[in-house]
């Protein structure tokens, strides 16, 4: 993963200014944009994002017409490329929204699909979402039919509800069915690239509304493409790996509780050794009269530090079992510690899920380190 310094560095913040001091020279001296490359050192990413950001606002006199003519004279150089182009989306869409006029909210937004594909404005399209939401998914619902993959890309990944790094758009948390329409027009989009953005959009509203993400899934695979299918599969990702019925018909695994007899996990000790691992073995046998596929997790019930357990799903094996067929499962699951998990030694369980079905727990203890 490249560093801060390689992506926002100094050196590409100076040239931005440069850019900017060549193209608009009578607009501003940009100076405060030079300057702002003396302060990067100490700062994160979307820090460095957000100080550049500020200093094109203070060199544009936090003036949206300004700001747009100067980015608009720039928007001919090549090299307005790469990571530079954060901070003036930022600074484009504070702009705009301060602004709070119609004309000036719709040229920014005509601004964030000029410069996506010089990098990406899908962090700067939430200040829109959040300034004039309906205006805003009313522009990203024209974007899916763009030439531009970049662009079309923006509708779908600008409006997720828990896009990663960007701020939190409150309204479409709460109700994630209005950006649908948008993913409705993509999901049979030629590039996989935009496709694959879609699905994560829609994984992101399975998390907060299961039954929206599996009925908008199911739409789509009853007129599907041939990159339907994959899609699905990626986007009903969260709800397979939590047992939900829906979204495990959709990917293709059938069987229920009723067809299977479960022997297991047994644990080949159960008394783990900190920093060890536990080794089980479990079989599932095939009872009904027609085949099942399955999809074999198993869920660790850790120990917290309150004394409480909370469980985790970990996937396991994908079986197809024809009538009276069965599997064994093994596994070897490591208590090593990691930097984004504290263990906790005392009682722990493990049970075996299978297409959503949780079967018997098995207690097994973690040592003293």
């Amino acid at each position: 993963m490249p560093t801060a310094d390689e992506l926002i560095s100094p050196g590409s913040i100076r040239g931005l200014a440069l850019i900017l001091q060549e193209t608009s020279p009578g607009t501003s001296s940009w100076q405060t944009v030079a300057e702002s490359a003396r302060t990067l050192a100490s700062l994160g990413l979307s820090e460095r994002a957000r100080t550049v950001g500020e200093a094109l606002l203070a060199d544009a006199g936090h003036d949206y017409r300004r700001l747009s003519r100067a980015v608009r004279a720039a928007l001919p150089r090549a090299d307005l490329a790469g990571w530079m182009v954060w901070p003036v989306t930022e600074a484009v869409a504070t702009a705009a929204a301060e602004s709070g006029t119609g004309q000036d909210l719709d040229d920014g937004l005509t601004l964030m699909a000029a410069l996506t594909p010089r990098l990406t404005s899908e962090f700067a399209l939430r200040t829109f979402l959040n300034a004039d939401l309906e205006r805003t998914l009313a522009a990203a619902r024209t974007w899916t039919t763009s030439p531009e993959e970049a662009v079309r890309r923006l509708a779908s990944e600008g409006t997720r509800p828990k896009l990663p790094w960007a701020r939190q758009v409150p309204a479409l948390n709460h109700n994630p069915a209005l950006a649908i329409p948008i993913l409705d027009a993509l999901y049979p989009d030629s590039s996989a690239f935009v496709r694959r953005s879609v699905a994560n959009h829609l994984n992101d509203v399975s998390r907060l509304d299961a039954g929206l993400a599996g009925s908008t899934a199911a739409r789509w695979a009853g007129t599907p493409q041939d990159t339907t299918p994959a899609l699905i599969r990626h986007a009903m990702r969260t709800l397979v790996k939590k047992g939900d019925p829906t979204a495990l018909q959709l990917v293709g695994f059938h069987g229920s509780r009723d067809d299977l007899t479960v022997v297991g996990p047994l644990p080949k000790q159960t008394d783990i050794p900190f920093g060890g691992a536990l080794a089980f073995t479990a079989r599932i046998t095939n009872i009904s009269r027609r085949p099942v596929t399955l999809s074999i997790d198993y869920v660790i019930h850790h120990m917290k530090a309150n004394g409480r357990t909370a469980p985790k799903v970990f996937k396991l094996a994908k079986r197809t079992l024809d009538p009276g067929r069965s599997t064994e499962v093994t596994r070897e699951h490591s208590f090593r510690p990691i930097s984004t998990r504290v263990y906790h030694p005392g009682a722990h369980q493990v049970q075996l899920q299978v297409n959503g079905h949780q079967f018997d727990a098995v207690d097994f203890r973690l040592l003293q380190p």
